[in-house]
C-alpha cells in the first residue's frame, strides 16, 4: 500500500471504522442517516456515542467538542474533557449519545444581528451526521471534533451550516418533482458536488513579526511596490521553491490524515502567492474540508517558520487571493446533470438545469454579489485577477451557438431535436479547448460544472454553495411551472419550447467578453445588470422583497434571521474598517513618523556638519522633503482619525458603512501615499518594518 492509501483518513471516523466499532445494525441506521440526511434513529446514539469515545481515546484524544460554523466567519469549538462522576463518586470517561447529539455552547458573544441580547447567552449545537467525526490534534493533545449546526434557544439561525442544509432540501424537492417529470424513476436524491480551489500567500516569520498591519489585519496598510513584483509573469507554475515543496509535502501529508482529498498544488501568479486543490466531494463535506484546509495550513507553517495569509488582497499591486468554487448538481445514481450525454432525455436535463442556473443568476445576480461581499473582498473583485462585481455567465463560443440555435428554433421538429442533441454531445470533446478561455467571467460553464470565482479566499463557501442551490431551486421552479402548462404533450417538446423562452430572458447575463473592459461596465449598466462597487452597496440586495420571498420560499432563512445576516455582516465590515484605519495611524504616528525624525536628524547633522567646512551640500533639500513628507503623514493621519470621529456618530449601520468605504478609503489612501513615498527615500535600516521585496521574494 502507498504512503498516501496507508495515512488516508486515520484521523477520521469514516464508514471504515463506523463498520469496525458498530454492530450490524446501528452501522446500517447511521448510514441510512448520513445517505437520506434524515434525523438519526436515538435508538443507536448510545452506540455510536460509546464507538467514537472508544476510538477517539484509542487514538490518544481526552476531550470532545462540537465544531460549528458562526455567522462571523471561521468555525468555532468549545472542549469538554470526557470525564464524569460514576454513581459511587468515582471519576470515569463518558461521552453519552445526548452529548453526541446536543450540546450547550455559550452563544452571548457570538453574533446575532439582534436576535438575542447578550444577557440571552444560550445557543444549541447539534450534530451534523453527514459529516463525519475527527480529530484534531495539537502537539501530543487530541480532541474528537463533532461537526454541528449552531442554533439560538429559540431556534433560529446562529451558523452558516444550518442554511447550507436547508438549501439542499429545499433543492432536492423541485429537482426531483423535475425528475419525474422528465421520467426518471432512479433518482431519489439530489448530490451537490463541490471543489474549492484555495489560493493564499506564504511568508516568512521574521518579516511578518515586523508587520504590526499584517498581525493586526491580515493585509498590509502600507507597502511600496517592489522592484520586481509579478510583472516578470515567472512565478505561475513555476518550478516550487525547495522550502515551499517541503511545507507542502508536509501539508498534504496533514491533509491526507484528516480524509481530506488534496489534489493539486502550484505556484500562483504573484510571488509567494500558492494554489491548493481538492478532489469534488459532496459539498456539505467539501466546505468542512475546505475550514479544516485554512487551519491546518496556518499549523503546518508555523512548523517551518512561515505564516500563511489569507487575506483577499494582503499586498497591493499583485493578484489578490480567491477560491473558486466548482459546484455541479447530480443524483445518488452518480449522474451529473450538468454532463452532456449520449442520451436524448439526459441531455434536455442538462439543458434544463442550465436554464435554471441562467434563471436564477438573471434574478438574483445582485443577491450573488452580496453573499462575497466583505472588507477583504472588496479590494480584490474588479482588480486585474479577478473577476468583475457584475455578475454574468460565459459559457463558451460553443455553447453560446447552440443555445442561439434552440432561441431562433420553430416549432420543435425531429430533425431540430436531434441536431440539438448532437451538438450537446459533442460538447465534452471540446470542452477542453473552449472552457476556460474567460478569466474574467465570474460564473463559468468549464465542460461539466459551474465555477464561481468571486468568493475570496478566507470566506466560508458555504455561503456562496447555498445561494448557487437556491438559484437552480428558482430556476427549476420557475421551469416546472412552465412545463406544467404543456400537460399531455411531448416532454422534450415542450422543455424546448420552455428553454427557448428561458435563453432568450437571460440574454442579458451572458457575456463572453473581457470583463474588465469599460464597454462591458458601461453596457451592464444598460442592461440593469447590479455592480455594487463595495460591501455597503451590496448588502441592500437581501433586503429586496424577490430575495426574502426566495429565502423563505426555500426555507433557508426567515425574514428575520435575514435581516440579522444583513445586520452581522455591516457590524463585521464596521469593525474590520475600523480596525485597519486604527492601525493605519498608529502605525504612521509610533513607526513612519519616528522613523523620519531620525532620517531627517541624520540628514540635518551631515548638511551641517558640511556647512561648518564651507560645502553648500544638496543634503539641504533632503532634509527638506523629508520634512514635506513628515508633515504631510501627521496631516494624513490626523484626517484618517478625524473621520473615525466622525463616523462614531453615525448611529445607523449601512450608512457608517458607506461612511467608511468612502470617505474612510479616500483618507487612508492619501496617508498610504505619503507614507509609501517615505519608505522610497528613508534609508533601509531606518525603515520600521519588512517591504515588500522581501516579503514577497524571500522565505
Amino acid at each position: 500500500m502507498s504512503q498516501v492509501l496507508s495515512i488516508f483518513g486515520e484521523l477520521t471516523f469514516n464508514r471504515a471504522v463506523m463498520r469496525e466499532k458498530l454492530s450490524n445494525k446501528a452501522y446500517e441506521k447511521l448510514i441510512a442517516t448520513i445517505q437520506s440526511g434524515s434525523p438519526l434513529d436515538q435508538s443507536i446514539a448510545e452506540d455510536v456515542a460509546h464507538a467514537m469515545k472508544e476510538w477517539a481515546i484509542s487514538k490518544g484524544a481526552t476531550h470532545f467538542t462540537h465544531w460549528f460554523q458562526p455567522q462571523r466567519g471561521g468555525t468555532a469549538e468549545k472542549h469538554d474533557a470526557f470525564i464524569t462522576y460514576s454513581d459511587n463518586g468515582d471519576l470515569l470517561e463518558r461521552f453519552s449519545g445526548q452529548q453526541l447529539i446536543q450540546s450547550e455552547p455559550d452563544a452571548s458573544s457570538f453574533p446575532s444581528g439582534g436576535m438575542r441580547s447578550t444577557f440571552e447567552a444560550r445557543g444549541y449545537t447539534a450534530w451534523d451526521p453527514t459529516s463525519p467525526a475527527f480529530l484534531i490534534e495539537t502537539g501530543k493533545t487530541r480532541t474528537l471534533v463533532i461537526p454541528s449546526v449552531f442554533l439560538s434557544w429559540t431556534g433560529d439561525v446562529l451558523d452558516l451550516k444550518t442554511p447550507f442544509l436547508r438549501s439542499m432540501r429545499s433543492l432536492n424537492d423541485v429537482c426531483i418533482r423535475l425528475q419525474r417529470a422528465l421520467g426518471n424513476r432512479f433518482a431519489k436524491k439530489v448530490i451537490v458536488n463541490c471543489g474549492p480551489e484555495q489560493e493564499y500567500f506564504v511568508v516568512s516569520r521574521k518579516f511578518y513579526e515586523s508587520r504590526l498591519d499584517l498581525k493586526t489585519c491580515g493585509r498590509t496598510i502600507f507597502g511600496a511596490p517592489p522592484a520586481k513584483g509579478q510583472q516578470m509573469e515567472d512565478h505561475y507554475f513555476g518550478a516550487i521553491n525547495s522550502k515551499m515543496i517541503r511545507f507542502m509535502e508536509d501539508l498534504d501529508r496533514e491533509l491526507y490524515r484528516r480524509g481530506i482529498p488534496a489534489k493539486t498544488r502550484h505556484n500562483e501568479v504573484s510571488p509567494n502567492q500558492f494554489e491548493i486543490a481538492p478532489l469534488y466531494e459532496e459539498a456539505n463535506l467539501a466546505i468542512d474540508h475546505n475550514l479544516q484546509t485554512m487551519s491546518v495550513m496556518k499549523m503546518v507553517a508555523e512548523r517551518h517558520d512561515l505564516v500563511i495569509l489569507l487575506h483577499e488582497k494582503p499586498f497591493a499591486g499583485v493578484n489578490g487571493s480567491g477560491k473558486h468554487v466548482n459546484w455541479s448538481i447530480g443524483d445518488n445514481t452518480g449522474a451529473n446533470y450538468l454532463e452532456p450525454s449520449a442520451s436524448p432525455l439526459k441531455n434536455i436535463n442538462f439543458l434544463l438545469t442550465l436554464g435554471a442556473v441562467l434563471l436564477g443568476v438573471d434574478k438574483f445576480g445582485g443577491l450573488l454579489r452580496a453573499c462575497v461581499a466583505d472588507a477583504g473582498n472588496d479590494h480584490r473583485l474588479g482588480a486585474n485577477e479577478a473577476p468583475p462585481a457584475i455578475m454574468s455567465v460565459y459559457l463558451g463560443e460553443y455553447l453560446t451557438r447552440l443555445i442561439n440555435e434552440i432561441e431562433n428554433m420553430g416549432k420543435p421538429t425531429e430533425q431540430a431535436m436531434a441536431s440539438i442533441n448532437m451538438g450537446v454531445r459533442n460538447l465534452p470533446r471540446i470542452s477542453k479547448d473552449y472552457a476556460d478561455r474567460n478569466r474574467t467571467s465570474p460564473i463559468a460553464f468549464t465542460g461539466n460544472k459551474f465555477e464561481f470565482r468571486a468568493v475570496g479566499s478566507s470566506q466560508n463557501p458555504s455561503e456562496a454553495v447555498t445561494l448557487l442551490n437556491q438559484l437552480c431551486t428558482y430556476g427549476y421552479y420557475i421551469i416546472e411551472k412552465r412545463l406544467a402548462t404543456f400537460k399531455g404533450q411531448d416532454i422534450r417538446e415542450s422543455a424546448l419550447l420552455v428553454l427557448k423562452d428561458v435563453f432568450k430572458e437571460t440574454r442579458r447575463i451572458r457575456f463572453e467578453g473581457n470583463g474588465y473592459s469599460s464597454d462591458w461596465h458601461q453596457e451592464g449598466v444598460k442592461l440593469g445588470l447590479p455592480n455594487a462597487r463595495n460591501t455597503p452597496e451590496a448588502l441592500p440586495a437581501y433586503e429586496e422583497d424577490d430575495a426574502i420571498e426566495l429565502m423563505e420560499k426555500t426555507h433557508v432563512l426567515t425574514k428575520r434571521e435575514v435581516k440579522a445576516k444583513i445586520d452581522i455582516k455591516f457590524e463585521y465590515y464596521i469593525k474590520t474598517k475600523e480596525i485597519e484605519y486604527k492601525t493605519a495611524v498608529n502605525m504612521a504616528r509610533t513607526q513612519i513618523l519616528p522613523a523620519l525624525t531620525r532620517q531627517i536628524s541624520l540628514s540635518a547633522s551631515a548638511a551641517a556638519s558640511l556647512q561648518t567646512v564651507g560645502i553648500t551640500s544638496k543634503l539641504v533639500d533632503d532634509v527638506k522633503a523629508f520634512e514635506k513628507l513628515y508633515v504631510k503623514i501627521k496631516e494624513c493621519s490626523d484626517t484618517l482619525e478625524k473621520m473615525l470621529k466622525k463616523a462614531e456618530n453615525k448611529s445607523q449601520m449601512h450608512a457608517k458603512a458607506q461612511f467608511l468605504a468612502d470617505e474612510g478609503e479616500t483618507a487612508l489612501e492619501k496617508l498610504r501615499s505619503a507614507v509609501d513615498s517615505a519608505e522610497e527615500i528613508v534609508a533601509h535600516d531606518l525603515w520600521p518594518m519588512a517591504k515588500y521585496q522581501d516579503l514577497l521574494n524571500t522565505l
